[in-house]
């Protein structure tokens, strides 16, 4: 039904990589800048670890851009699970798995971010596996295995990375393959039944050829119950693996990559906790946040994702290297939604999201004397489709309203950018990209009685013509430009003011209904150009400005970054879904507009500090390093339509996902035992109270929070095994990511109205839809790791 085939005149892209068999000599391996990255962080301190944030190899502390980067063996001694734990160490960022998944990412940096995964809306932060832009939020909660390091650059990128990095981009980078055999196995057991064992193995085949692996089991119980169908709730099912094979490199005119990687999850679905009684059933709130009530287990959540990709870099003089990265990825992704979390199918939601995305990009890197930079262009076809019911029995028995949206995206860019030393001490950076950005669309909606829609298995029977059965064509195109200014007194201190811009791209509204369009001609008929207007909107815009200073201190014993930034946000996209009425009967509508402008400013900080050097005895260590965040974010205007009249509400609307205070410290204590090594750390975090939408709502809304983690790792000499215990969110902090509402609101405000009995009025079902999701409650667990 919604199953398409993938670009077959266009496949022949992923295998344009290999006409870099022609070349000198390869940069150097990931593996080594790992090395490198260590043996700096020891004795150069940490601004001299290795980055790529501007597509070349440099120093943490020569990067004019606002970057946290995180090491695997970082990661690995906090106990880090997934990509979303970075949101505790780094300012002004947020990652959590998407409202009712384990693996569906919403991801916000300074502000900008979208959490609404269906076909239709782009995301507003970049997320990058080995380089390849993944197109669609499906499957890009990544696991943290096999990793190298996690870069998350902050502000737009729109240059150096494109469309839809217009709050920032996250790089996730897997280890390259060592020179010589070896195997390491990662044994995990603890609460909740956490059990999970990865197995990472590689060998040389010849001096030019390489070939290695990872397999991963990921399993855990449920946090919680669902009550109604017995399954565990918040449980984690996961089989995932991935595979390289490297040619060249030693020295040898061309390095190439083949990889592939590949997720099974088979988890169950996520199920909210109510936080009102149900307003028909007088269901009492369950008193353990973590169980559910939500009857919908049809179709079962199964996620698969997986990909290939080609990565070859070539150096055609001692100046001039070429890089292409080819690359082809799937997903799809069945769900059971369960918005009201009551048995009822008061609003339930069976839905399949389908993507599938080609690549190819090409660079061309120049470094000699005081100019570097490069050049690329870039080509993406994609294709996001998505099919829902939304379940409304309780209201008209029988009554589903089916949504079909298949969505086409297929665009290109030049860009450019170079870096040119004035003198030794002053550096000027320009860039730019142009895209060219096309949407095509094709949206369906119909409304069925007697059952849900076929698509779903229902028995159904279409009622009335389609409310919306419409095909568009969108083209944007934009230039973005990038600028900064370097100042380094000396190789450890970096001084700099940047201005960058970012875009996002427009779109449709794959849940609009195209009958409730204006008739802007009035001859009574809804034209396909009259549907367009009512169903798109416009790409957003910010323009960023950066002052910052990196520097290493005390001999390496001290690195900071500062940074302040100011931001102006316009055609802000406000994606949405309210109760409505089509055909005479009550239904759930999209509502998408450009709502307005915002204006971010605020200021971020990093450091890491090598303490107490003369009085710890030799070989001790005690690390302390932290990162704090402020961000005043505001709507400077927000149009809506109220009682048909456009109003600017921006008073009393919020940003979402975006606390105006992160901070995180870690004290780190590494000391010898006998010829192995002891190392303690523990990590404190907070997040002031964070709006779930731009109306706030104080049932969803989340307070201020602290969390508190805690680990402690023997490693043997020579590093051939070791033995962690782990502890995250020891004090158990119960605090709410994300939520689902449809209650009456004052339509200024947004202020709950409340019926005789001081509960709120639903607005779509009977029940009252006032649901939330948790972050993960205390877990401990020990891991043991034994590496050839």
């Amino acid at each position: 039904m919604i199953k398409r085939s993938i670009f077959a005149t266009r496949a022949s892209a992923v295998a344009l990589a290999t006409l870099l068999a022609t070349g000198t000599s390869p940069f150097i391996t990931a593996a080594q800048a790992q090395d490198q990255a260590a043996a700096a962080t020891t004795d150069e301190g940490e601004g001299a670890i290795v980055v790529t944030a501007r597509r070349r190899e440099e120093r943490l502390v020569d990067v004019p851009i606002a970057l946290s980067s995180f090491s695997g063996e970082q990661l690995a001694r906090s106990g880090a699970l997934d990509i979303t734990d970075l949101a505790q160490a780094a300012p002004n960022v947020t990652l959590e798995p998407s409202r009712g998944t384990n693996s569906t990412l919403s991801a916000f940096i300074r502000g900008i971010g979208q959490q609404d995964p269906v076909s239709g809306f782009e995301q507003g932060v970049g997320i990058y596996l080995d380089d390849v832009y993944l197109n669609r939020p499906q499957a890009a909660v990544l696991d943290i295995y096999d990793v190298e390091r996690i870069e998350v650059l902050r502000g737009p990128q729109g240059t150096l990375y494109g469309r839809n990095t217009i709050g920032g981009a996250l790089k996730y980078v897997t280890k390259s393959l060592p020179d010589t055999p070896s195997l390491r196995v990662r044994a995990t057991y603890g609460t909740y039944n956490q059990a999970e064992g990865v197995i990472t193995a590689s060998a040389p085949i010849s001096d030019l050829i390489r070939v290695g692996g990872s397999l991963a089991r990921l399993r855990r119980d449920g946090f919680g119950k669902n009550l109604t169908t017995g399954l565990d709730n918040y449980d984690k099912n996961i089989w995932a693996g991935r595979a390289t094979v490297e040619l060249g490199g030693n020295g040898q005119p061309v390095l190439v990559r083949f990889s592939g990687d590949y997720t099974r999850d088979k988890s169950n679905p996520r199920g909210g906790t109510r936080l009102i009684p149900g307003l028909l059933s007088g269901a009492p709130v369950l008193p353990n946040v973590f169980d559910t009530r939500g009857g919908l287990n049809d179709p079962r959540q199964d996620i698969e994702a997986g990909g290939f990709a080609i990565n070859a870099t070539a150096e055609l003089s001692d100046a001039i290297t070429l890089r292409s990265i080819s690359a082809w990825r799937k997903d799809v992704s069945r769900t059971p939604i369960d918005f009201d979390a009551l048995p009822a199918s008061d609003v339930d939601v069976p839905g399949i999201y389908r993507n599938e995305q080609v690549s190819q990009e090409f660079q061309l890197l120049y470094d000699e004397g005081p100019l570097k930079g490069l050049v690329g262009a870039y080509y993406l076809g994609a294709k996001a489709d998505t099919a829902f019911d939304v379940r409304l029995f309780t209201t008209v028995a029988g009554l589903a309203a089916f949504t079909q949206a298949n969505v086409d995206t297929e665009t290109w860019a030049v860009f450019a950018n170079f870096s040119y030393d004035l003198t030794e001490q002053l550096s000027l950076e320009l860039g730019g990209r142009y895209t060219s950005d096309e949407r095509r669309a094709s949206i369906l909606r119909q409304n069925y009685l007697g059952g849900g829609s076929p698509v779903f298995g229902g028995a159904g029977v279409a009622f009335g013509a389609p409310s919306t059965n419409f095909t568009g064509r969108q083209l944007f195109r934009k230039f973005t430009p990038r600028a900064s200014v370097s100042f380094k007194p000396s190789p450890d201190h970096n001084l700099y003011a940047s201005y960058s811009q970012g875009f996002k791209g427009g779109g449709f509204d794959p849940r609009g209904v195209g009958v409730n369009a204006p008739d802007t001609n009035g001859d009574g008929v809804r034209s396909q150009d009259e549907i367009a207007r009512f169903l798109s909107f416009r790409p957003e815009k910010v323009d960023s400005y950066e002052l910052g200073y990196k520097g290493n201190l005390f001999d390496g014993g001290l690195y900071i970054s500062l940074t302040g930034f100011y931001a102006d946000y316009t055609d802000v996209q406000i994606p949405g879904s309210v109760a409505c009425t089509v055909g005479n009967l009550p239904s759930f509508c999209g509502v998408v507009s450009n709502a307005g402008k915002a204006r971010f400013k605020g200021f971020e900080a990093e450091g890491t500090a090598r303490l107490g050097r003369d009085l710890l005895s030799s070989g001790d260590r005690l690390n302390l390093s932290g990162s704090f965040g402020y961000i005043d974010a505001e709507y400077r205007q927000y149009i809506t339509l109220i009682a048909g009249q456009p109003t600017d509400v921006a008073a009393f609307r919020k940003v979402q996902n975006t606390p105006r205070l992160t901070w995180s410290g870690t004290l780190a204590y590494e000391t010898p035992v006998g010829d192995g090594k002891v190392n303690l750390g523990t990590t404190v975090s907070y997040r002031s109270k964070t709006y779930q939408f731009e109306i706030p709502n104080p049932y969803i809304d989340q307070p201020g929070f602290a969390l508190w983690d805690a680990s402690a790792v023997y490693t043997a000499p020579g590093g051939r095994w070791s033995l962690g215990l782990y502890g995250r969110n020891l004090l158990d902090k119960k605090y709410k990511t994300s939520g689902y509402t449809f209650i009456a609101a004052n339509a200024t405000t947004g202020a709950p109205t409340l019926g005789a009995n001081g509960l709120p009025i639903a607005s779509l079902g009977r029940e009252g839809t006032l649901t939330a999701f948790y972050g993960n409650p205390r877990q401990v667990f020990a891991t043991a790791t034994l590496q050839f």
